[in-house]
């Protein structure tokens, strides 16, 4: 006997650990059954769950219980990232703490406290995901940083490296001050701000004069090759191949000529700083420029920086703006938009930097990973952002892959320090072909992403051809959100169709950005992050699991409010009453032929065979289609209201009567629905389904619902006379319901009705007068095509038919229209209020933002009441001059 009320934490680790000893969750690495494989996208090892996470797991979890379910062999690959600069900076700050640093340590020393921080707290995520009800299969669990890994990274690496695709070379890289490293443009973050536009002047270095230039930077002319004008700007022509001479330092400098100049911007005349702006870089290219790299890694001013030399970049800027206004040489300086980049994860402002660093040539991949997605072998879901990604990968640019960190894949390049060979290599060499043997190790680390770009076949056994790569590649679908779309799925696409030649994937599911209850964007600065550990503490896992697949509409972002986690859990009570309510109406032994015979069906248990079969299909085209939300909202609108509040009413009498073949009749239909159901709403809601499944009476085919085969319409019996039948009668009880609510009656007042009909309306009520009795409260219920309404009745309108409610002897009309006009004054001064609130402008301007929507949302309700009320009032009006 299941207990009174349902509390998640009772359960929930229970039938986690079952299903784990009884290895649900192991895929077969040889096996008739088709294959169905999703990889994890891997969390970072310094992480710790947040609602991104909870939304991709659930997503992916019910994707693939619905398919293991469905008999398919699934492998659901777990694993983590090592998350190079994260994780350095996490133990990085712990060493900080300890009054030490990496370097006091050496490098080796420091990867020994990585480790060890790994081992201590990188467990922290995956415990997380398991308490989601996550089945991966755990005894495949990766690490982008393990021995299989490590040598799959080594082979890629080579291989690109032989066939030209990865090149070393001095270029203009994004960089990270604070965290010592290069970062490619998709892990710069920039941010849109007000700032200066600084007009400089420069002086003619053989005559009088000046040139004025205009730069957001303007510490960056320190490393000034040239100032550039347009080519057909008739300002400038007749300066092309004069010197300027910058001020302070005493440099002379050449005028040119380029059209890449926009002769609108500023002055017209742009300073070129080869070594520290991207535009500028391949300008100092076109025009074979000095390169002056004036800083140094760690956002200081370089020994090119002359007398700024050691000063920070931005105590650099105010001191340079000083000197030149003191010497008349800043013109003037206005306001500027512009747009910032910060390091994604320190958030320090990157600065574009001259350095030596490896590349990946992308071009030749981005075209085969562009082809796989016109063509169909891999589909973008929803389709919406396609087109993001066609623009992305036809204007990419080579990848930066080196990292100057110290936790990663180090690079398998090493240099002989007596011939300078360099030697690239998948085991570590001992020799140089010189006969040297002093051989110095690169001594960057590759981008974290290059690692998980290989994710979808590295974690399956590759370079190696296992049977699980055989069995398993190209996975199924990756579920992940939009924000790695270039980071990683991009990445993957190329990697896959290289090495693999085949696609990684043949759907690639995009799902929406959690946002708060107004919209906004989560984060820890606004205080509205929603902490998914403490929505599960709340109101179990399952009801959050379902929320999430309930809100998960494809291409919209969701508002994500607590109230309907709430809303979901009342739910899972809802199911969890039924699953009493059959236990209590089952006596001891009296479950095991409950079989349904279809000849002792009633007109309810044929309907609710019918829908169930219907719902079946709907649901598996559902999941199919990646509609979870529409799953979700078909399972609850069935489940609560087709079989909790009609079904179930429905069958009361035949419950509790005295007849037994109608009871087991209507019993057995019930348990059955119940039963399917169960095993439908399983991969939205594993934990409640499983408890409540493993108490049902019966004999079953399963040691466990997570292994039970997934309803199929079969399971149900299609019969859509009894649907067309079931939907007048219930067309019926709403009506006399709407009467009842619309005239504040009694639930218990028994009322009376008269049903005009057309067609065959008035044979299907009367043949099922008693559900019509009993679910509308009503006694005297007369039905005809003739009827003529009485006097002084309420009215509803349906398909088919006319209701009449005689009100006499029951309800006082004028009585019932003065209430409502005094309901209807009350509402109205709360409206007046409420606008007058809203129409006063220093309110507006003074009150937050959360205030003021607040009243529009009183505002709304309130307008909405008045308008409820307005209607009744009319059509009690109309209803009392029926009585004239």
């Amino acid at each position: 006997m299941l207990e009174k009320r349902y509390e998640p934490k009772d359960i929930e680790k229970k039938w986690y650990d079952f299903w784990i000893e009884k290895n649900y969750f192991r895929a077969e690495a040889k096996s008739d059954r088709p294959p169905y494989c999703i990889v994890i996208p891997p969390p970072n090892v310094t992480g710790s769950l947040h609602i991104g996470h909870a939304l991709d797991i659930t997503l992916q979890d019910i994707m693939i219980r619905w398919k293991r379910m469905s008999g398919f062999n699934t492998l659901w690959l777990p694993g983590t990232d090592h998350a190079g600069i994260a994780t350095q900076n996490v133990v990085e700050k712990e060493l900080r703490k300890q009054g030490t640093d990496r370097h006091t340590l050496g490098r080796e020393k420091f990867i020994e406290k990585v480790w060890e921080w790994k081992k201590l707290y990188g467990g922290t995520i995956i415990n997380q995901l398991k308490s989601m009800g996550a089945s991966c299969d755990w005894s495949r669990e990766r690490f982008t940083l393990d021995e299989g890994l490590s040598r799959a990274v080594r082979e890629v690496f080579v291989r690109l490296y032989e066939e030209g695709l990865i090149y070393r070379g001095e270029y203009l890289i994004n960089w990270c001050p604070r965290c010592h490293t290069a970062l490619s443009d998709l892990e710069v973050e920039h941010e849109d701000v007000q700032g200066k536009l600084y007009y400089m002047k420069y002086n003619f270095a053989d005559r009088e004069g000046h040139i004025t230039v205009a730069t957001t930077r303007p510490e960056t002319y320190l490393g000034d090759t040239a100032v550039a004008v347009n080519p057909e700007d008739e300002r400038y022509k007749h300066l092309i191949g004069k010197m300027v001479r910058l001020p302070i330092i005493n440099r002379d400098i050449p005028v040119i000529a380029d059209e890449f100049v926009d002769s609108s911007f500023g002055t017209g005349a742009v300073k070129v700083t080869p070594a520290h702006d991207p535009n500028d870089f391949e300008m100092g290219k076109r025009h074979d420029l000095q390169f002056i790299n004036i800083l140094t890694g760690d956002g200081r001013m370089s020994e090119e920086a002359g007398p700024y030399k050691g000063q920070d970049r931005f105590e650099c800027r105010k001191n340079v703006l000083n000197d030149l206004n003191e010497m008349g040489q800043l013109e003037k300086a206005t306001d500027h938009a512009m747009s910032v980049g910060h390091c994604y994860r320190c958030r320090t402002i990157v600065e574009p930097y001259l350095s030596m660093q490896w590349f990946v040539k992308i071009k030749p991949l981005a075209e085969e990973a562009i082809r796989a997605v016109k063509d169909g072998g891999v589909k973008i879901i929803p389709s919406t952002w396609e087109n993001s990604y066609f623009d992305w990968m036809e204007n990419i640019k080579d990848w930066c892959i080196s990292r100057q960190i110290w936790w990663g894949h180090r690079i398998p390049v090493w240099y002989c320090e007596k011939c300078g060979e360099t030697i690239v290599s998948r085991e570590t060499p001992a020799v140089c072909k010189c006969g040297s043997v002093e051989l110095r190790q690169d001594e960057d680390v590759l981008d974290t992403w290059f690692s998980s770009a290989l994710w979808p076949f590295s974690t399956l056994g590759w370079p190696y051809d296992t049977d699980d790569l055989k069995t398993f590649y190209p996975t199924s679908v990756l579920i992940t959100g939009f924000d790695i779309l270039f980071f990683w799925v991009a990445r993957m696409m190329m990697m896959g169709l290289k090495f693999m030649k085949e696609e990684p994937f043949r759907h690639v599911y995009i799902h929406a950005l959690i946002r708060d209850a107004e919209g906004q964007k989560m984060s820890k600065s606004k205080g509205n992050v929603v902490d998914p550990l403490k929505m599960t503490e709340a109101f179990g896992t399952d009801a959050f699991r379902f929320t999430l697949a309930a809100y998960a509409a494809q291409g919209r972002d969701i508002k994500f409010s607590e109230q309907r986690v709430e809303g979901y859990r009342h739910f899972l009570n809802k199911i969890w009453n039924v699953a009493r309510f059959i236990s209590m109406n089952i006596k001891e032994g009296e479950a095991t032929d409950l079989t349904i015979k279809v000849r002792d069906l009633s007109l309810a248990d044929r309907w609710i065979l019918s829908r169930l079969s219907a719902v079946c299909s709907e649901v598996n085209q559902s999941l199919e289609e990646y509609r979870f939300n529409d799953a979700a909202g078909i399972l609850y609108q069935f489940v609560w209201h087709e079989l909790c509040d009609w079904y179930v009413e429905m069958i009361k009498p035949e419950l509790y009567g005295e007849n037994t073949e109608s009871k087991r009749a209507a019993l057995s239909a019930l348990l059955h629905v119940f039963e399917v159901s169960l095993a439908l709403l399983h991969p939205f809601m594993p934990f409640v389904t499983e408890e409540i499944w493993q108490q049902l009476p019966g004999k079953k085919d399963t040691e466990s619902l997570c292994v039970r085969k997934y309803p199929s319409p079969d399971e149900g019996i299609g019969d859509k006379d009894a649907e067309a039948k079931m939907s007048v009668v219930m067309d019926a009880i709403i009506g006399i319901r709407s009467i009842r609510g619309e005239l504040n009656l009694s639930p218990s007042l028994e009322l009376e009705a008269l049903i005009r009909t057309s067609d065959n309306t008035e044979e299907i009520l009367n043949d099922n007068i008693a559900y019509i009795q009993k679910l509308a409260r009503a006694k005297g219920i007369k039905t005809g095509k003739d009827l003529q309404p009485v006097k002084n009745a309420a009215t509803a309108i349906k398909p088919s038919m006319e209701i009449f409610v005689p009100l006499e002897g029951l309800f006082d009309i004028n009585a019932e229209i003065g209430r409502l006009n005094k309901e209807k004054s009350k509402i109205e001064g709360d409206i007046m209020f409420v606008q007058k609130k809203l129409q006063n402008e220093d309110f507006i301007k003074k009150a937050p933002k959360a205030v003021i929507d607040e009243n529009k949302a009183k505002y709304a309700d309130y307008m909405e009441k008045l308008q409820s009320v307005q209607n009744n009032i009319d059509k009690l009006v109309q209803w009392g001059k029926s009585d004239d």
